[in-house]
């Protein structure tokens, strides 16, 4: 199966119901109206915009967060960002792209899916990101380390998050910590 056949298939059973936000099924129908209309749209090549995969890493025996501050945007965000050639499924891209921008080995993902979908506007040539948002557990004890991605990797009490980060990481730290209540 390919990466676009993975995507179509996790966004299908995707269920942002119990999201606080009510445009998370109707991004989840943006999403595959684009894959539909763009054989090409899980790659940065598309112009007309592409899936990206990210997760927010989490430490919720101390509850807290591991933010990036991303070299480009200089902006405090989770780690993600373009699917690649070998990654095999979206899950497989969002992890990989936590382990590497965290540095963190042993990240595992929250069972069940994505935990969000957020849509952002980028810069030319290309027009949008549609992320699909996972999060990630990190293991106890570990260490992160900075990638060449980032300005700064840092902790952040579930709390602080609102005073550093956009909306879309705060809105996507909510419903991990839900998500986590269900769970644990």
């Amino acid at each position: 199966m390919s990466l676009h056949d993975d995507a179509v298939l996790v966004l299908k059973g995707y269920d942002g119901s119990g999201s606080a936000d009510a445009d998370q099924a109707g991004l989840r129908q943006v999403y595959l109206d684009h894959l539909a209309e763009h054989p090409d749209g899980m790659w940065k090549a598309c112009g007309a915009g592409h899936v990206t995969a990210s997760a927010l890493v989490v430490d919720p025996e101390r509850g807290r967060v591991l933010l990036t501050l991303h070299k480009k945007l200089r902006m405090w965000l989770q780690m993600g960002g373009h699917c690649e050639p070998g990654d095999t499924t979206l899950a497989a891209a969002a992890l990989r792209e936590a382990t590497e921008e965290s540095g963190i080995p042993g990240l595992a993902l929250l069972p069940g899916g994505p935990v969000r979908l957020d849509r952002h506007p980028i810069p030319s040539p290309c027009h949008w990101h549609l992320d699909v948002q996972y999060a990630a557990l990190a293991p106890a004890g570990s260490t992160e380390r900075i990638s060449e991605e980032s300005l700064d990797l840092r902790w952040f009490a579930y709390d602080e998050v609102a005073a550093v980060a956009d909306g879309s990481v705060v809105r996507l730290l909510e419903r991990t910590r839900a998500l986590l209540g269900r769970s644990g």
